[in-house]
């Protein structure tokens, strides 16, 4: 099911600039694991269904490719080679793993794709999940840290360094896919279009001469609009803790983790952002998650071109400096 906390209005707001297209095509159905949804506008229509079919062929390949839950993928041929010997990987693996790693830096190792060490004790979809115990995360935590992935970009290969290192791509992969996606889409001289990966938005263009209209919903009441942002050739990620989590003694645990503590992150009930490319938002949500919305706003205040807004685990809401005008 397509995620309600980040929803993608599909229809134009205030005065139209140009008169609608006449070619549009598009398609709903799942991708990487979720719903997805892919649209293109232009004067073509064959054009248009054949930029949606570019488009949602490049996500598919790319999935098989970054999955960790597929025992061919590439990414898993570096989990399965941990501790032994580097594996020469594709080049887009090897571009997003480099990115991974300086989200890591940035982010004070708060985004951190070896998480996956810690995060495998966890299981949300179980039918009754079981709570890890403090000394099986103390022990996971021993494989975890982004300095243990070592890159060879002469050889481009990638080396988990201790045995135990997983690596999970969730936060930045399906970022990345939308990227590529709508690079295909542009390639065919369409200028409109959207790529909505379960709720992680890349758009660009207009939709109907007006800008995309992204309704950011409150992640406990999602009849509550916390804001519509007219959006036009940028990306909207969002990270909650309501996409996968269980309650346990009245405690909820969601599937972000903090790779620091091996526990889920609490600061947080969603952070939403906004930036030039998905795959950077992808991350970067998931790293201000994991920070807080105070450590993880005044990260963002830093940042070019980047807004944020954090619900924060009492409710509040959160903006930055550049959505409060």
């Amino acid at each position: 099911m397509r995620s309600w906390l980040v929803c993608l209005l599909l229809i134009g707001c205030g005065a139209k600039s140009e008169p609608a297209p006449s070619g549009h095509a598009e398609w709903t159905g799942h991708l990487m694991g979720s719903s997805a949804h892919i649209e293109a506008s232009g004067a073509d229509q064959a054009t248009c269904e054949r930029a949606v079919q570019e488009a949602k062929a490049e996500i598919e390949r790319l999935d098989v490719m970054m999955t960790d839950w597929k025992p061919d993928s590439a990414l898993m041929d570096i989990n399965k080679a941990a501790g032994d010997h580097p594996v020469k990987v594709p080049p887009e693996l090897y571009f997003v793993i480099q990115g991974s790693l300086e989200m890591s830096e940035l982010t004070g190792g708060a985004f951190d794709i070896s998480f996956a060490g810690a995060g495998k004790l966890w299981n949300w979809r179980a039918p009754d999940p079981q709570i890890p115990t403090p000394d099986a995360i103390a022990k996971a935590l021993t494989n975890v840290g982004y300095q243990g992935i070592v890159l060879d970009p002469d050889a481009r290969t990638v080396f988990l360094q201790r045995p135990g290192m997983r690596i999970g791509l969730d936060g930045i992969a399906p970022g990345y896919a939308g990227d590529r996606a709508m690079e295909k889409i542009r390639a065919l001289g369409i200028t409109d279009a959207a790529i909505d990966m379960s709720g992680d938005l890349m758009l660009s263009g207009k939709k109907d001469g007006a800008p995309w209209q992204v309704a950011i919903k409150h992640p406990r009441d999602h009849d509550k609009d916390i804001a519509i942002l007219p959006v036009e050739n940028a990306a909207v990620s969002t990270s909650g803790d309501y996409e996968r989590a269980f309650v346990k003694d009245g405690k909820r645990y969601s599937h972000i983790i903090d790779p620091r503590t091996g526990w889920p992150a609490e600061g947080c009930m969603s952070v939403s952002i906004i930036a030039p490319v998905l795959g950077f938002a992808d991350a970067l949500a998931t790293g201000v998650f994991v920070l807080g919305p105070e450590a993880g706003m005044a990260l963002v205040e830093k940042l070019d071109r980047v807004e944020a807004i954090i619900v924060a685990a009492d409710g509040s809401v959160h903006l930055s400096s550049g959505l409060k005008h």
